[in-house]
């Protein structure tokens, strides 16, 4: 850009002009000392003056640069005629050479050869996964991806995905690609090559081929609950995915798709395909899924629990077998062995199915076990989101968030491109299904989703230090541990937020370790303490009704109120007595409802020192003894010491 006119010019001749900048401070530095006697050899010292050997040099007709009275100065805007090379450096160090650095520079290992980094790794930048096609014509010529796109059509034949019939008309088809994705293993290494047809089901119009696509899928706290149950009871569990599972879903409308890219009919090119089973891509096609799946399992003798649609429950007697499901894949355990062998093979005769054997690695998580303890992390998606975000060197940290950091608004320079920024806190979201431990961070950060500043990146880079030093990190859950809820609740008043609203945490614990967590700024401003916690009780108070019914679908019934903690003397008593009307009478209804569950028996609030309420880890940032410390009563501990290795 011309500093002058202001004006951007595109030239391949290109000289850098490293004194200016666009306010033309630096050049009026040099004038300014100038003018004051000092040596121009001493001034450029003091701005790193760097004159590269192609640099023009505007002089005047007497042999002497203008612009500088008699010293002379280097012109910041390109001449018609160049001067020499050799004249502009004799200007400038007739008393004093340049001095130049010796010393190598060494790029960072991310941006050396054979790593690529892409346009928004402004802040961030690691090297890329394996390729995947991004297209049918990219795919072929590769064995691999052939012998997958072949699979995939015979599976679709197989189920009689479609019809071929003439086109009618006044509808228009909708259309389909193909989708190539690399499964891989828990240590990142490539399990196979798959290839789906997709239709695309944003064409669709609703009402006219769709209407209800609500899915059900496992709730992650069901996850958490179905593995303490296991692990407290000595239960095995295993893992089944079903292929292809959509296409055995059945449509109730009329779709029509154009013919699959590289499978077009020759005798009927003009053809369009009728789908009669649900594909890949439609609106309606998870839900449809869904309904055949379940309407199977309730044929076996399951029904779907109250508490969660996904999760089926066979109980008869002393008989007790769980099936969570997510989608296409499920998890299967209970304290018959000859029940779950029976319901695997029925299973894989109705549907065609992949049986992955004892549970070890589910959505992400991967799941060791060890005599009678169960420990469920996400190493290597941790180790995956630091590489990816370009944090493979540098230093750690001991604690997610620096105690006491205060972030704002409008703090700071706003990021020119937040995507790296949402995609970050989009990783670190996913990780917090079993890193309790980030989740009050993680929740601080994305706050600022939406105007992010460079103060807000930098929590966040703090946060994936801390990832990197406890990528394998995980939650244990132990088999002498007693199955039964305790929770724990905290708010910090008035919070770190530009409209003071107070920070809600809670935990519940379910054995050894947690099951449920929360960690959300508050829908309004509370006026005091005892507000604020008695708004974070009510909250904990809803999830332990919810707890208490998924407790009794999937064990048994729960036997007396659940205890619920917290460090505010004043909160519990408000909870147990309708005290203080005058103060209390413009807090919501909603939030007396916490004082109903007690009055009835179902909760039971009791008092806890602060310094070992869980639920402090999930409200404010704190120092790094009192962090690690509630960090191992949460029942987090690394994989090398559940292995035995430290």
């Amino acid at each position: 850009m011309d500093p002058v006119t202001k004006k951007f010019v595109v030239s391949r001749d290109v000289v850098f002009d490293e004194l200016t900048s666009y306010g033309g401070s630096s050049v009026e530095l040099l004038e300014s000392k100038v003018d004051e006697g000092q040596e121009v050899a001493e001034v450029a010292d003091q701005v790193e003056l760097a004159v590269s050997p192609a640099a023009p040099v505007a002089s005047s007709s007497g042999g002497e640069a203008s612009g500088l009275g008699s010293r002379g100065s280097i012109a910041p805007n390109l001449p018609e005629s160049r001067g020499e090379p050799e004249e502009a450096v004799e200007v400038i160090s007739k008393e004093q050479p340049l001095r130049r650095s010796k010393r190598v520079i060494k790029p960072p290992a991310r941006y050396c050869e054979g790593n690529t980094v892409s346009y928004v790794s402004c802040f961030f930048a690691g090297p890329l996964d394996e390729r995947e096609p991004a297209s049918f014509n990219e795919a072929t010529g590769v064995k691999e991806w052939e012998d997958a796109i072949r699979e995939e059509m015979d599976a679709l034949k197989k189920n009689e995905t479609w019809d071929l019939v003439p086109k009618v008309d006044g509808i228009t088809p909708v259309t389909c690609k193909w989708v190539f994705k690399l499964k891989k293993k828990a240590d990142g290494s490539i399990e196979r090559f798959k290839a789906r047809l997709v239709a695309r089901g944003f064409s669709q119009q609703y009402g006219e081929d769709y209407e209800e696509t609500f899915n059900p899928v496992a709730k992650m706290t069901s996850v958490r609950m179905v593995i303490a149950l296991a692990a407290c009871q000595g239960w095995r569990m295993w893992q089944l995915d079903v292929k292809n599972a959509f296409l055995y879903g059945e449509i109730d409308k009329d779709i029509f798709m154009d013919q699959p890219l590289g499978f077009v009919s020759e005798v009927h090119p003009d053809y369009v395909c009728k789908l009669r089973k649900a594909l890949y891509g439609l609106k309606q096609a998870p839900r449809a899924w869904y309904g055949k799946i379940a309407e199977y399992l309730q044929f076996c003798g399951y029904l779907a629990s109250n508490s969660d649609s996904s999760l089926f429950i066979k109980k008869k007697g002393e008989l007790s077998v769980l099936v969570l499901l997510y989608v296409d894949d499920m998890i299967i355990t209970g304290n018959s062995e000859e029940e779950v062998a029976r319901l695997r093979a029925e299973l894989a005769i109705r549907f065609e199915m992949k049986d992955l054997g004892e549970l070890h690695h589910f959505l992400g998580l991967e799941v060791e076990k060890k005599e009678s303890e169960i420990l469920i992390c996400q190493k290597g998606y941790a180790e995956r989101i630091v590489n990816q975000f370009g944090l493979i060197e540098g230093k750690t940290c001991s604690t997610p968030m620096d105690q006491g950091l205060k972030l704002r608004r409008d703090e700071g320079r706003v990021l020119p491109d937040p995507l790296v920024f949402r995609a970050l806190i989009g990783s670190l979201i996913y990780l917090t299904i079993t890193r309790p431990d980030i989740a009050y961070a993680v929740g601080r950060v994305s706050r600022f989703m939406l105007e992010s500043r460079k103060s807000h990146l930098v929590a966040a880079k703090n946060i994936l230090k801390y990832v990197k030093a406890t990528s394998d990190m995980g939650l244990l859950y132990r088999r002498d541990a007693s199955f039964s809820l305790l929770g724990y609740t905290d708010a910090d008043y008035g919070g770190d937020s530009d409209d003071r609203r107070s920070t809600s945490g809670y935990v519940f614990t379910c054995g050894s370790a947690g099951i449920s967590w929360c960690s959300k700024k508050q829908d309004s401003v509370s006026v005091s303490t005892t507000e604020a916690e008695y708004k974070t009780s009510a909250l904990a108070a809803r999830e332990a009704i919810w707890l208490r019914r998924l407790v009794d679908d999937v064990h048994e019934e729960v036997q007396g109120p659940t205890l619920l903690r917290g460090d505010n003397e004043s909160a519990l008593k408000l909870v147990n007595n309708p005290a203080c009307h005058a103060r209390t009478k413009h807090i919501e209804i909603d939030h007396h409802f916490i004082r109903e569950k007690v009055l009835e028996g179902s909760l039971v609030v009791g008092h806890v020192r602060s310094e070992d309420n869980l639920a402090d880890i999930f409200t404010k940032s704190l120092s790094k003894g009192p962090f690690q410390r509630l960090r191992g009563l949460l029942g987090l501990i690394t994989t090398s010491h559940f292995k035995g290795e430290c």
